[in-house]
């Protein structure tokens, strides 16, 4: 089976507890906080913090640029809270200065669920994966409140004032949560985000066979 190795982008939030949760699925886990790290991963997690932050810190250690440009190259991200505001193409309520890494079609509305002391668990389902729903932490969490046509919405709130609310999506190698599975003994988000940079690593080589087998091609 293939050893992926992930990065957590340590500039700020829950890094060791994403680090133990890709551990428990088999992956290797690194701190990421300088580009050169950046590159040598085959997956990343973008932890829940402060998103405006954790942008300015990305941006102060030479790191934004090349997250933008590892995302356009098809590298798989997972964003959790904070992690999918820094992933998502538009923001509302945000400040007008705030950067993201972008890449995943969705508007995001930052603290939709409210403030700190409105932090609340609940029981989400989410599509594709088993074994029933899963208990779900909100931390000043943000909610999708657009997707666009390309992105797959895997779990929605059910009940009360934010029902039917997006907070778990999907987008090609892009996953981005609402809530934070890492303050849980529920592995089963990093076990899809594990499977997807998998799935990368195991193509790669047919993908650098048939670059190759072109520039052979070319040469001849």
């Amino acid at each position: 089976m293939t050893r992926p190795l992930i990065g957590v982008l340590a500039l700020q939030g829950d890094v060791r507890e994403h680090l133990a949760a890709l551990r428990d699925q088999g992956a290797g886990a690194v701190a990421v906080r300088r580009p050169e790290e950046l590159a040598a991963v085959d997956g990343l997690v973008l932890p829940g913090g402060e998103s405006t932050t954790i942008a300015k810190l990305a941006r102060r250690f030479g790191l934004l640029d090349p997250l933008r440009a590892a995302v356009r190259a098809g590298l798989p991200v997972y964003g959790s809270c904070a992690g999918m505001i820094l992933l998502a193409d538009r923001l509302l309520d945000a400040p007008q200065d705030q950067e993201t890494i972008g890449g995943l079609d969705v508007t995001v509305r930052r603290n939709a669920f409210g403030r700190q002391a409105d932090s609340f668990e609940s029981e989400i389902d989410l599509a594709g994966l088993g074994g029933g729903s899963l208990h779900a932490v909100f931390i000043r969490a943000p909610w999708v409140e657009e997707a666009g046509d390309e992105v797959v919405v895997l779990g929605r709130i059910v009940g009360g004032a934010a029902d039917g609310r997006i907070v778990a999506v999907r987008q090609g190698n892009l996953v981005a949560t609402s809530f934070h599975p890492e303050l849980t003994g529920d592995r089963r988000v990093h076990a899809l985000f594990v499977d997807i940079v998998r799935r990368r690593v195991a193509a790669r080589p047919a993908q650098q066979a048939g670059v190759a087998a072109g520039t052979e091609e070319e040469i001849s």
